[in-house]
């Protein structure tokens, strides 16, 4: 069974930056993509950034150029480096991995919150 783990999340000013971490373990044969959603109280969980084994990334419009996402597959780890926070990415961050033969798994999920 493959399980994932976030770390990260937390308070932070309008401006600041943070950094989420999330490592996968068990029994993992082949990374196919990693990445970060979230999801505020009444609305769909959404995609923020993925990154794949090869290190393809694509990213929401609204993150573009303030969020990076990154990964180092000896760990089985991806990261999301978060700067210029704004108080709408307030979010619970969930990290998302795929793996073996297509196996989807998910984190329990990280608070971020930007407030002054």
């Amino acid at each position: 069974q493959v399980q994932l783990v976030e770390s990260g999340g937390g308070l932070v000013q309008p401006g600041g930056s943070l950094r989420l971490s999330c490592a996968a373990s068990g029994i993992i044969f082949r990374i196919v993509n990693m990445g970060w959603y979230r999801q505020t109280p009444g609305k769909q969980r959404e995609l923020v950034a993925g990154i794949t084994s090869g290190g393809v990334t694509n990213y929401a419009e609204s993150v573009k150029g303030r969020f990076t996402v990154s990964n180092d597959n000896a760990k089985s780890t991806v990261y999301l480096q978060m700067n210029s926070l704004k108080p709408e990415d307030t979010a619970v961050y969930y990290c998302n991995a795929i793996v073996n033969r297509g196996t989807n798994v998910w984190g329990r999920g990280t608070q971020v919150t930007v407030s002054s």
